[in-house]
């Protein structure tokens, strides 16, 4: 089953300076682990403000919360998932 998640960094409540390079280059090295076991599918920045789409690939929800939560920086608090839905084959090209 396919999961959308929408996230954005939490600029409101950190600044700038708080998404360090060490931060952001161990959030890069997860996504990468997190793509190299099949459950982060593709992942895309946002063009409207800071964060990402996310398409995973799991059995469930839980699944992907855990994913979400073991990124470097919602682990540091600085991270806001907005959205996390399921995604359903569109039924147009059925037939």
């Amino acid at each position: 089953m396919q999961f959308l998640s929408i996230s954005r960094r939490r600029t409101d409540a950190f600044p700038p300076e708080a998404f360090t390079t060490e931060l952001v280059g161990r959030e890069a090295q997860r996504v990468k682990e997190l793509y190299a076991a099949g459950i982060l599918r593709q992942v895309w920045k946002r063009g409207d403000a800071p964060g990402a789409a996310i398409v995973w690939e799991a059995a469930r929800e839980a699944e992907v919360r855990e994913a979400l939560a073991s990124l470097p920086i919602a682990q540091a608090g600085m991270l806001e998932i907005t959205t996390l839905m399921a995604l359903e084959p569109y039924a147009g090209f059925a037939k």
